[in-house]
């Protein structure tokens, strides 16, 4: 799966944050939902216009945006 097919992020739409192609649902509210525990299934049925596969893409999204992160370690 290639996250970019599901996620947009445009200047116009919600001021250039990421959010699933065809909504206005940021991907940082998805993935704040799912670390609070909330499921797949309810998270579908909170955003009917969001699909299964866009709900995995913001997973792919986040993972792929932290793996490109430069990480400098701090001692103490």
């Amino acid at each position: 799966m290639n996250w970019r097919d599901y996620i947009l992020s445009d200047p116009n739409i919600m001021f250039g944050k990421p959010v699933i192609k065809g909504t206005r649902i940021p991907v940082d509210l998805i993935l704040e939902k799912l670390g609070n525990g909330e499921t797949m299934s309810q998270l579908l049925e909170s955003y009917p216009r969001a699909s299964e596969a866009a709900l995995y893409a913001c997973l792919l999204f986040a993972s792929e945006t932290i793996k490109n992160e430069v990480v400098y370690a701090q001692a103490g």
